[in-house]
């Protein structure tokens, strides 16, 4: 590894060290070896792994072939293994998409069944660890959840360990050739709690299947892109996946002009709206579209932007509306 990709290795590791863990808690690193096959665990206080000569030994073993993991929680002062009984506390839900995972990661972004997530690992192309900082979950509970989430949003079903292992971004992946640097984004600071994840729903909801669409009785003034609107809110706010409900309605409405980009406009107003009525702040919502628009839309940042105060005076004219009809039926 090159001295700058060293340093910029090391720059990512640290600060996805310290949004994880606190100071004065103890972590586990695990640096494995493919060939010959060797593993390392290292247990040590956050503190000294942070050290500039500690974590060049890390960037210097992951040079020579070794990947490079990190526990998703703190373990107990003077653990020395990485049991379950070890973990002093549940910091992390966590998710594993290794198929189809940006189909499955864009489905989890406009899901109102979960919370934004605190960070995106992308571990190699098209696949991803997915994680919410959260507080008040015990380890069964922890797992519990683990297995719902991989459920309903088809993630990998044997990572709901609570002593599991994440790959620590800025690091090279060795399992493909060429190697893959691991990367990571940081949607949101929040801390949830398990009444911000509505799992249970998750037992039923369709992976990637829109619902079908219900022909409402015409009221002489609704049009046909009136109906695609009411239409792709209930999908998404039933969980359906942004993505496929955007090859839907382009297919439907392939007499348009353009019908990928009015159905990529109306899905991404419709998350918009959906997102912004649920609290979540302005400029996470425009990371979100953009992240989610960045592989097809030439300046996805600035659409986004746009997309977003879209969004934003819709609601603002529906609370107008509704509060001059309360005005008037109180006269």
């Amino acid at each position: 590894m090159r001295a700058v990709e060293a340093r910029n290795a090391i720059d990512v590791a640290t600060g996805f060290l310290t949004r994880l863990f606190v100071r004065d808690e103890t972590i586990a690193l695990l640096i494995r070896h493919g060939s010959p096959a060797r593993t390392l665990q290292r247990i040590a206080p956050l503190e000294r792994i942070l050290r500039p000569d500690y974590l060049r030994w890390l960037a210097d073993e992951n040079s020579q072939g070794a990947n490079i993991h990190v526990s998703a929680n703190p373990l107990l002062p003077e653990s020395r293994t990485r049991t379950k009984d070890s973990v002093a506390s549940v910091r992390h839900l966590y998710l594993d998409l290794d198929q189809e995972g940006k189909v499955r990661l864009a489905s989890l972004l406009t899901s109102d069944r979960v919370p934004i997530p605190n960070a995106i690992l992308s571990t190699s192309a098209r696949k991803y660890q997915v994680l919410w900082r959260v507080q008040g979950f015990g380890c069964a509970q922890q797992e519990a959840a683990l297995k719902l989430l991989a459920h309903g949003f088809g993630g990998d079903p044997a990572c709901t360990d609570c002593n599991r292992v994440l790959r620590m971004p800025g690091f090279l992946n060795w399992k493909y050739v060429p190697a893959y640097r691991v990367s990571v984004d940081y949607p949101t600071g929040e801390t949830w709690s398990p009444r911000d994840f509505r799992l249970e729903d998750l037992r039923y909801q369709s992976r990637t299947v829109a619902r079908p669409m219900i022909r409402q009785p015409r009221s002489g003034k609704d049009t046909h892109s009136e109906r695609d609107w009411a239409w792709v809110l209930d999908q998404l706010a039933h969980g359906a996946d942004a993505a496929e409900l955007t090859r839907l309605l382009a297919a439907r409405r392939s007499e348009k002009p353009n019908p990928v980009y009015y159905a990529q406009r109306t899905v991404d107003v419709a998350s918009a709206k959906l997102w912004l009525r649920g609290g979540i702040e302005m400029e996470d919502v425009i990371r979100m579209l953009e992240r989610r628009r960045r592989l097809e839309i030439p300046a996805a940042a600035v659409r986004a932007r746009e997309i977003a105060q879209t969004a934003e005076r819709m609601i603002a004219r529906s609370q107008a509306r509704s509060s001059n009809a309360r005005a008037e039926s109180g006269r």
